[in-house]
């Protein structure tokens, strides 16, 4: 797989009948490895290694309901009283991040209403954060540490 620009973690990898499968810590089960996957995991060690975020305040790929329709938006972190406060939508490296992406993104948000929107294929990664009242976006340089 593809290096990617966060600092490689420790993942758990297998092989089960030529399927190459990664530990998902929050899941806490297999997954395919996709590259989209690939980047998934990458995202959520970060966040949990090096920005402090918790791994049992994390949801990956949770139904939410949007227009009636069933969505799954790649990682989703609450805070201690369970508000969303970050949503993430992860693509592989492969796919550029563009208004397309950000759409989806802001798409989720309408249904859950977080601080920051990140959005990433672990070559370009992009945050900002939502200052509702005034209905601005603001542009982060990097992704926010817990607590901030």
């Amino acid at each position: 797989m593809q290096k990617l620009q966060f600092p490689q973690p420790d993942l758990r990898v297998r092989n089960l009948n030529d399927v190459l499968q990664v530990w998902d810590v929050v899941r806490k089960k297999w997954v395919v490895l996709t590259p989209e996957e690939w980047v998934r995991q990458h995202l959520i060690h970060f966040l949990r290694d090096h920005r402090g975020w918790s791994e049992s305040l994390m949801a990956v790929e949770k139904n939410l309901k949007y227009n009636g329709l069933n969505r799954r938006p790649d990682v989703v972190v609450y805070t201690s009283d369970m508000k969303p406060l970050l949503l993430a939508e992860c693509k592989a490296p492969d796919v550029n991040i563009n208004q397309a992406v950000l759409d989806q993104a802001a798409m989720y948000n309408r249904s859950l209403g977080v601080a920051y929107v990140l959005v990433t294929n672990g070559l370009h990664t992009s945050c900002c954060f939502i200052h509702s009242e005034q209905a601005a976006i603001q542009w982060l340089h990097d992704i926010p540490f817990a607590g901030a």
